[in-house]
């Protein structure tokens, strides 16, 4: 392939990379899910429970189901991306069509965007 040639989608080496790398952030990602459910169904009997005050009792449990809320997005949209890799489409940003760069997937594995495509989508939210 002619290097001045951009690839219009990652090969089947590197999708199935990239789904390794999903499949291990989504174990870790039910695994703190998980973790934060049972947090949450701690039996209000406990001592440690009747020596806190309500409110801060209150306020734990919001921001534990705020946590486990996130969690549960950051899983189904790793599992988006798992469909984008079965259909071949992983890594190709849903603006530009350009193939988002190997770091930023592998930052970001859930990606849809690359830095351009969400500069041009903050820049058309802006003016509208």
């Amino acid at each position: 392939m002619d290097n001045k040639q951009e690839k219009a989608r990652y090969s089947d080496e590197e999708l199935q990379e990239f789904k390794e790398l999903i499949m291990a952030k989504i174990d870790q990602a039910r695994e703190n899910y998980n973790r934060l459910k049972d947090n949450l169904m701690v039996d209000e009997s406990n001592p440690t429970f009747k020596m806190m005050e309500e409110g801060a009792s209150t306020l734990q449990k919001e921001m534990a189901s705020q946590q486990a809320e996130r969690q549960l997005d950051f899983i189904r949209k790793l599992q988006a991306a798992l469909v984008r890799i079965e259909n071949k489409t992983y890594g190709v940003c849903r603006i530009t069509g350009k193939l988002i760069p190997k770091e930023r997937l592998l930052a970001v594995p859930h990606a849809t965007l690359s830095i351009e495509g969400k500069e041009i989508e903050a820049r058309n939210k802006k003016q509208s």
